[in-house]
């Protein structure tokens, strides 16, 4: 063995152990290094030291939105490694100490709604009311939207920019309006929603009106009524001026004041502060717990006041109060409530005698979607069917039951057709709740194509046709009928199809019989007590009408048959709207008669925005389905 063996082993050890430790000082060194900077990030949250505040409700003292939420995103800046605080319900003194938040444009909204839908998030509830400009005793659209979360902050939305399609809404503000996890408490709050249908197509959905409330609450001591005013008087201790000067001001002017503003803001701060007294949520309570401001604790606590019209005496809101008194010396109008959403809505406007727009509609009674099943004979999957349906066939022998849950039924004879595909929108379930806000109770259905047109159309095109019938709550089906009223008018517009006009009615007064039955009623009643010249005119012209020469003698018999005449005569000019725009679509043929059905269904989403529609609905639904089986040179034979 060489001598250099023992030597070499010693120096690579030594090399080794040099190497070593020069790798363990460095890795020693560098977390040496790094320990301060560590040391930093925790030295904040254990040290203490000043730290910006959260900015309460209490502090947004700002008329502009965009300040309002640069300090409310500073402020959720400077919460970092901080757990959220439980929520604090402000007293009275501080709720009403908010300024409001003007808004009059899409934009403006925009920049409040990441506030406004954290304070929701929070406690979902808003106070809600409005104010309106009355001409002559007649009110005319709804001029302003007061609403306040339960922090005190009041948004004012400004409608008159929003009128006559100026400017589109925001879809966030449509929607809070008719979210149905959203409660919007006032005295009368109802009202107010149906007001905002008619003059504006909004629909707004689970309201409680707080005298129905107060009156729930024994222990609420209520001396002098059940108007706003009075409560606030009574639970809060608060002054509201109900002074006439300010409730009958110029809402729609250019500029409101700072009265104006402080007093439609009370309305709605007042609203939301009542609510909270009256259910027991005040700020000497202490701090909400997270299942006391959910949705859910609140409507349970409300049960059986959700959407429902206050139909007490007195009403108490002062701003009807006189009207109210009115309306009870005089005998109401008799009218019937349409029973679907197909015939046109007048201008409310000009009637104020008409109950609101969603009272008066027949809410289904049992569900409209049973999702049974029919499969064909090989088991292949054809359609949904109601029970009855389902039953029937196994009654007539020709199907037998295939499962309970899910029912379904396998047919024993050969379809007419089978669904080109699985994914077909007929195989599909549905739910039974609104297609646009999802409220689960008193649904009704919906023509998306309104019956007046879809009447006329092709046998092709109408048979065997569910897509266009889909359900909706009463709040969401009166706001759709507003909207489509505006496209009919579009429609008879562009296709010369006027509505209400002598075209488009089927029976015309005709003047000169009138006249003729006038005269022999006041012949047959005053009879002798009218003066020689007068009856002697009123003779002349019915002798005249019935051929009569003026030497033949009027008997009873003759002014009896005249005075029974029918004054209305049918219209050989006539031509329903319906009909005359389903004709003028038709000219071009199965592509024109797709087109109309299009625009109808894309006009429901557009104005609607519907969240909870069926699977696989469609605008285009069974149009390349026709295309294929008829083409397009398919003769049109309208009903």
């Amino acid at each position: 063995m060489s001598h250099r063996g023992p030597l070499t082993a010693v120096i690579t050890t030594v090399l080794g152990a040099t190497l070593g430790g020069l790798l363990v000082w460095r890795v020693y060194r560098t977390r040496r290094k790094r320990l301060p900077s560590i040391q930093k990030v925790a030295d904040p949250v254990e040290a203490p030291h000043p730290v910006e505040k959260e900015f309460t409700a209490a502090e947004y003292q700002y008329i502009q939105p965009q300040n309002l939420v640069e300090k409310e995103f500073k402020a959720v800046e400077c919460q970092t490694a901080q757990l959220p605080p439980p929520v604090q319900i402000p007293s009275s003194e501080q709720l009403l100490g908010v300024k409001p938040v003007m808004v009059s444009s899409e934009e403006e909204w925009q920049q409040l709604w990441p506030l406004m839908q954290r304070e929701l998030s929070v406690f979902p509830v808003l106070g809600l009311d409005c104010e309106w400009v009355s001409v002559k005793g007649q009110a005319s659209a709804v001029s302003l939207l007061q609403m306040a979360s339960y922090s005190g902050l009041c948004v004012l939305v400004r409608l008159l920019p929003f009128r006559s399609g100026q400017q589109a809404f925001p879809l966030s503000l449509i929607e809070v309006l008719r979210d149905p996890h959203v409660l919007k408490v006032g005295v009368g709050c109802y009202e107010d929603g149906k007001r905002l249908t008619r003059d504006y197509g909004l629909s707004l959905t689970c309201t409680v009106d707080l005298r129905y409330l107060a009156l729930r609450q024994r222990q609420a001591t209520v001396n002098n009524g059940l108007s706003l005013k009075s409560l606030a008087a009574d639970l809060l201790n608060v002054s509201l001026d109900k002074s006439l000067g300010l409730r009958c001001s110029d809402w729609e002017a250019d500029q409101l004041t700072l009265e104006q503003m402080t007093y439609a803001a009370r309305d709605a701060q007042v609203s939301i502060a009542l609510f909270l007294h009256l259910l027991g949520l005040r700020s000497d309570a202490g701090p909400a717990s997270s299942s006391g401001s959910s949705y859910s604790e609140l409507a349970a606590r409300c049960q059986g006041l959700v959407d429902v019209p206050f139909r007490g005496r007195g009403d108490g809101d002062d701003r009807a109060a006189d009207g109210e008194r009115r309306r009870r010396t005089r005998k109401p109008p008799t009218y019937e409530s349409p029973e679907s959403g197909d015939q046109q809505v007048p201008d409310p406007r000009k009637n104020n005698k008409r109950k609101p727009l969603g009272v008066g509609y027949s809410a289904r009674k049992s569900p409209l979607y049973d999702n049974c099943f029919l499969h064909a004979p090989d088991g292949q999957p054809l359609c949904t069917c109601d029970k009855k349906k389902a039953k029937w066939y196994l009654d007539k022998g020709i199907g037998v039951l295939q499962s309970e849950e899910p029912f379904v039924v396998r047919l024993l004879f050969e379809p007419s057709g089978r669904p080109d595909s699985q994914q077909d929108y007929y195989l599909t379930a549905k739910e039974n709740l609104c297609v646009v806000c999802g409220k689960a109770d008193s649904y009704i259905r919906k023509n998306i194509v309104p019956h007046e047109y879809r009447r006329h159309f092709p046998t092709e095109m109408k048979d065997h046709n569910s897509h266009d019938i889909l359900l909706l709550c009463t709040s969401c089906h009166a706001a759709s009928n507003v909207h489509d009223s505006f496209l009919k008018q579009q429609l008879a517009e562009e296709f010369a199809a006027p509505q209400g006009c002598e075209e488009g009615v089927r029976l015309l007064e005709d003047s000169d019989r009138r006249r003729v039955r006038s005269a022999a009623r006041a012949l047959l009643t005053a009879g002798d007590g009218l003066p020689e010249q007068r009856r002697e005119e009123l003779q002349v012209l019915i002798k005249s009408f019935l051929n009569m020469n003026e030497r033949q003698e009027l008997t009873d018999e003759a002014l009896q048959q005249a005075a029974g005449l029918e004054t209305r005569i049918f219209n050989e000019a006539y031509v329903p709207h319906g009909l005359k725009v389903v004709r003028a679509h038709a000219e071009q043929g199965l592509l024109g008669l797709m087109d109309l059905e299009r625009r109808w269904r894309q006009h429901f989403l557009t104005a609607m925005h519907p969240r909870h529609l069926p699977p696989l609905w469609s605008v285009d639904h069974n149009h390349s389905k026709f295309l294929r089986k008829y083409g397009e040179d398919l003769p049109i034979k309208l009903n």
